[in-house]
């Protein structure tokens, strides 16, 4: 039986990365990017929601909003287990943005909490972290794990906080309480350096050893139940002028690679993480 699929929506990946089916949604992308009104994602869902698979590879990491429409799937009570350069936690609107993701995943009842890997940006400290959902992180509902290296001492004290020291003794901690929970893991490229993904948003921290070793952890110790990789780069095309101008606000200005090496760079991280997540 079938289990993975290519949802294309913006060509940021080419068909020979890797043997999977293929599912033309590139119409959609612009509509899609970034931000999406609320009538908008439930039309998408709903034309494609039949053909979807458990695991999906799809685009930019603009794109990772739909991640909470893939967890609507769900059948049980899961955990997500999430490896993001970015918490997406804003709790601002739009509601339904690639920045804003998770708190649509916790309005569902078959997410029992989301814990995201990885956090390398500014919105997990103060004072940022006001915009971001801090009742689910009281509430045990949410973990946030930034990277706290070149943070002052006191603020290593931040909850979730992890070091290059201690991190895999802590991921390796938090793999052993998760127990029996079915999970389902979704990777935001941007979470690894610019040596081993090129992306649409600021580069994260995590090797492509490191993130391959939690897969393996998280594979080997647990229910990988469906997942999802998205975040390789692909040129921005928009449907809509507010959602242009907001996602230029928002995104970083960062130098490009050549089309070739992106391809090239993105090709060899995925055919690495892939069989770990799904396979």
């Amino acid at each position: 039986m079938k289990r993975a699929l290519h949802l294309n929506l913006d060509d940021a990946w080419r068909e020979t990365d890797l043997s999977l089916p293929m599912l033309d949604a590139r119409d959609w992308g612009p509509r899609l990017r970034f931000s999406v009104p609320l009538s908008g994602i439930e039309k998408f869902y709903t034309t494609f929601v039949s053909r979807l698979l458990p695991f999906l590879v799809y685009g930019s990491g603009d794109f990772h909003h739909l991640t909470a429409l893939w967890l609507r799937r769900l059948a049980c009570l899961t955990t997500v287990v999430s490896f993001d350069n970015h918490p997406d936690w804003d709790i601002r609107p739009p509601k339904w943005s690639c920045g804003g993701w998770v708190n649509r995943a916790l309005e569902l009842p078959q997410v029992r909490k989301v814990s995201v890997w990885g956090c390398g940006n500014f919105e997990c400290w103060w004072p940022h972290q006001i915009f971001g959902n801090r009742r689910a992180e009281r509430q045990g509902r949410l973990e946030v794990h930034p990277w706290a290296d070149d943070r002052p001492a006191s603020a290593r004290e931040r909850r979730g906080a992890i070091m290059r020291i201690d991190w895999q003794q802590r991921f390796l901690a938090f793999v052993k309480n998760l127990g029996a929970t079915p999970i389902y893991v979704t990777i935001d490229l941007d979470c690894l350096r610019s040596e081993d993904a090129d992306t649409n948003w600021e580069s994260g921290r995590f090797t492509l050893d490191d993130l391959a070793w939690a897969l393996s952890e998280l594979r080997n110790a647990t229910h990988i139940i469906a997942g999802d990789i998205c975040g390789a780069f692909s040129p921005p095309v928009y449907a809509r002028r507010k959602q242009r101008f907001a996602s230029e606000m928002d995104h970083p200005k960062l130098r490009r690679l050549l089309p070739a090496e992106i391809q090239r760079v993105n090709s060899v991280t995925l055919k690495r993480l892939w069989p770990l997540l799904a396979e």
